[in-house]
């Protein structure tokens, strides 16, 4: 029984310092303004004299700590007093909201615009943010001068416009955070608005096309405009964007390319990396011709169970960064062997790198670790790095202008580029196998080849490869 009451009061103890050294732990984030929370806004903008005025609005603010990140080419930041209340938790500084119940806070600030609004005008990260907060909800309401004619697009849904003699008024409201507007003169107007997408173009669209559009899937419900322009800005934000053409094909795959760069975090991830990550996420085929060689390739190797987890793999992707590196960890665990066929291929920027498979066993050569010599498995065969193998054995190798050529002080090695035979001292000889393989811009040298021509022995363990010269 004392025994029992002993344990019982030394569970309690730690249950009582892990919640306190819990508790300790977010209390450090509320002070410091870690924590991570959510928040809606409302913003108020008028353009006036060549600069956006901003009115900004943060509602649902938690009590703690809130970093605030102004815009880079935001001038006088300061409270906006919307109410006695509205600016009690904004630091002098400016810098960050303090810890309080009060949960709205009201800040304004000037956005100059050099030259005041152009025609076709993305003007990008236009809004202040809160540091770990994620905006759930935004409403945004632009005024400007009567005589200013054209179509602001925000990325949120449109809501509703006014065009009045002194004023033009519009209000969007939607999901989601807002970062950049854009603005162009003219008669560019909305002609298609789902839960979705918002079209926009200076022309009718066609009926067809229009119903098109309700079949399409999506991978999440966050609202985006697309632009109807023949020659696009060169960039724009994950809500809005610009297509030459408008069509089904091109809809879907930009909307779809663009919701999930808002939902994964890629790394040093170029675009093609993107479109085969989209294209399984939709179990489709998006993008360039090579995504697209890329992903055939994998479904050409993979029996239908690896490809059913590969499938799984791929969306089972998180918060932590995807990379070629990442991709690569994620396909040897799959086909239970190691590759590089992500990041081999963004080496390989005109064309498509093969899957090929790595041995990862040291070679030593007479009982000297070489670093420099690579084993792969391709199509069946087992194939080791020529150009750094060949020299350790005594050769010189390299391409020539009639093939591949390998030398020593007496013995000489031609591998044509054409298939079916080489030259050694001089004198032809037929193959049924190719003894010198080039994969991408790599020359191999097969195993079995290697033992014949270049008289090695070959010992394997589980974490070596032995070459012995004769």
């Amino acid at each position: 029984m004392k025994f029992a009451l002993s344990f019982f009061s030394i569970l309690a103890l730690i249950i009582t310092g892990t919640l306190f050294f819990q508790y300790q732990a977010y209390s450090f984030e509320l002070e410091t303004g870690n924590g991570e929370f959510h928040y809606s806004q409302e913003i108020e903008i008028v353009y006036r004299e060549n600069s956006l005025d901003v009115r900004q609005h943060f509602k649902n603010l938690p009590n703690q700590k809130v970093k605030i990140k102004w815009p880079e080419n935001a001038v006088n930041p300061t409270c906006f007093i919307d109410n006695k209340n509205s600016c009690n938790r904004l630091s002098e500084e400016m810098t960050y909201f303090k810890t309080g119940d009060t949960k709205a806070q009201s800040v304004s600030y000037i956005i100059p615009l050099e030259g005041g609004l152009q025609d076709k005008m993305l003007i990008q990260d236009v809004f202040a943010t809160l540091i770990n907060g994620e905006t759930s909800y935004s409403v945004v309401h632009i005024s400007t001068d009567g005589k200013t004619e054209g179509q602001w697009v925000t990325g949120l849904p449109l809501i509703g416009q006014q065009q009045l003699s002194l004023v033009n008024y519009i209000m969007f409201s939607g999901s989601g955070a807002v970062h950049d507007l854009y603005w162009q003169a003219g008669d560019l107007q909305m002609q298609k608005q789902t839960p979705v997408l918002s079209i926009y173009a200076k022309q009718a669209i066609s009926n067809e096309f229009l119903k098109a559009l309700e079949s399409i899937q999506f991978l999440n419900d966050e609202h985006i405009s697309i632009i109807q322009e023949q020659n696009p800005v060169t960039e724009h934000d994950d809500r809005i964007l610009f297509l030459p053409e408008l069509t089904t094909k091109a809809v879907e795959q930009q909307v779809i390319l663009s919701q999930i760069k808002s939902e994964l975090e890629f790394k040093d991830a170029p675009e093609w990396l993107i479109e085969v990550v989209a294209s399984y996420l939709v179990s489709g085929s998006i993008g360039s011709d090579k995504a697209k060689e890329m992903i055939e390739i994998l479904k050409e190797y993979m029996s239908d169970d690896q490809e059913r987890a590969w499938q799984e793999a791929v969306k089972s992707l998180g918060e932590e960064p995807i990379s070629p590196a990442k991709m690569d960890e994620l396909l040897s665990e799959v086909l239970a062997m190691k590759t590089s066929y992500f990041e081999l291929n963004v080496a390989n920027e005109n064309s498509v790198y093969p899957l090929l498979f790595e041995d990862g066993r040291s070679v030593y050569i007479d009982e000297i670790i070489k670093e420099d010599v690579n084993i792969i498995l391709y199509e069946g065969q087992t194939l080791y790095t020529a150009d750094t193998l060949l020299p350790h054995l005594g050769y010189t190798a390299g391409e020539g202008e009639n093939g591949y050529y390998v030398n020593s002080d007496t013995r000489t090695f031609r591998f044509p580029k054409e298939p079916g035979f080489y030259v050694f001292n001089q004198r032809r000889y037929s193959t049924i196998s190719e003894p010198i393989l080039k994969i991408a811009d790599r020359y191999y040298v097969e195993e079995a080849w290697l033992q014949r021509l270049f008289f090695v022995e070959l010992q394997k363990s589980e974490n070596r490869i032995q070459v012995l010269t004769q």
